[in-house]
């Protein structure tokens, strides 16, 4: 930080300033401004303040301003990218600034020095410094302009350590500390705390990124490690503790084994659960009433060849006793006995009545007489039907 004294009064400072500028004559004075040499580029902390020294000369005058002069001040910012900023002016005797800059002396003064206070990092750039001087007539005793730089730096901010990898025998780890803010940027240094003190160098530590590198891991190693990031204005630290394993991993084997163990089991219930649904239908179609009631006995019609159950049960053939019974019967004949045939043999299905329970058909063949049958030795038999459900009665 540069403070001006007020205008210096040794005949001395007075002889250099005005040696400065080129003899021209009387009548025609020139303006010069000056700032301090060495003192173009400033470097400032943040949240400090900061004094950009800078005064003018005419020529042939005296130091001191005259009561006939009327000047005209302004600072600029110039910063890369952006548009020029106006930081004061001080016009026709009106003052006026942005907040936190200010000029050192009370004007007129030809000492024309700009204060920034609570400096913040956008305020990093080029000032620039014009003054144009006027007589009380408005008429141009020159003008003149110069630069200086300004930097404002910032002390690193806490760092933030972190472990990446498995830390395991034989395995290799990174350690990271990264600065989340830092003008210049942040340098970083590793070190282990005793009881086994270690500092890292390259190539295990990368000081601009701020990693340390550690393979072939062993129970020795375990320990804290310290990070320490640092700038011109300061160093911050942060701390990671290593503690390197022997066991074996078993914790994440059983994880993975247990859990494809119940993906297992979830995935066999969903199917068991879908083939019981699928089958619960056709169950229940192909119940069978056990219950219902036997069918009585009834004659056989005279047009039927066969009966059948559902179309499987076997039929009784009776065609060769009907033919019989078309012919005359010759005396003395014996009438052929109906036999039982294991194929059924196609036969228009009875007809169905509806709510009453079918009749039973009595198999006897047309034109042949029960005492008839029941002398050769025949036996009566009973087909069973099937009602409008379609269960068998």
């Amino acid at each position: 930080m540069v403070f001006l004294p007020g205008p210096p009064a040794t005949p001395l400072l007075r002889f250099l300033f005005l040696g400065l500028s080129t003899v021209v004559s009387l009548s025609r004075a020139q303006l010069e401004l000056h700032v301090p040499t060495g003192l173009t580029k400033l470097q400032v902390a943040e949240g400090t303040e900061v004094v950009l020294p800078a005064w003018y000369t005419i020529q042939g005058e005296a130091f001191a301003v005259q009561p006939w002069e009327v000047p005209v001040v302004m600072w600029f910012l110039e910063q890369d990218g952006k548009d020029l900023n106006q930081v004061l002016a001080y016009i026709n005797g009106v003052l006026s600034s942005k907040p936190r800059a200010s000029l050192v002396y009370s004007m007129p003064s030809r000492n024309v020095s700009l204060r920034l206070e609570g400096l913040q990092e956008k305020d990093s750039g080029s000032y620039r410094c014009s003054v144009n001087v006027q007589d009380s007539q408005g008429k141009s005793r020159g003008h003149s302009s110069k630069t200086l730089e300004l930097k404002v730096l910032v002390p690193p901010a806490p760092p933030s350590c972190r472990l990446l990898g498995v830390p395991h025998v034989g395995n290799n780890v990174t350690l990271s500390c990264q600065s989340p803010r830092s003008k210049p940027a942040a340098e970083y240094q590793w070190e282990r705390l005793p009881p086994s003190p270690q500092i890292f160098f390259a190539p295990a530590l990368d000081d601009i990124r701020g990693s340390l590198s550690l393979t072939n891991l062993s129970t020795s190693m375990s320990g804290v490690y310290i990070c320490k990031a640092h700038n011109l204005l300061g160093s911050a630290t942060c701390n990671v503790t290593l503690e390197v394993s022997t066991g074996p991993r078993a914790a994440v084997v059983a994880g993975a084994v247990v859990g494809s163990l119940v993906g297992l089991m979830l995935l066999a219930g969903l199917v068991l659960l879908y083939q019981r649904r699928g089958k619960a239908p056709e169950e229940l179609a192909n119940d069978i009433k056990e219950d219902a009631t036997a069918p009585r006995t009834l004659p056989w019609p005279k047009s039927s060849d066969t009966i059948s159950k559902n179309g499987t049960l076997s039929s009784v053939t009776s065609a060769r006793a009907l033919r019989s019974s078309h012919a005359s019967p010759r005396p003395g004949a014996m009438t052929p006995t109906p036999s039982l045939s294991s194929q059924a043999l196609s036969s228009p299905r009875l007809p169905r009545t509806n709510g009453a329970h079918p009749q039973p058909v009595s198999i006897i063949p047309g034109g042949v007489s029960s005492s008839t049958m029941n002398h050769v030795g025949a036996v009566p038999i009973v087909v069973p039907m099937q009602n409008q459900a379609g269960s068998l009665v």
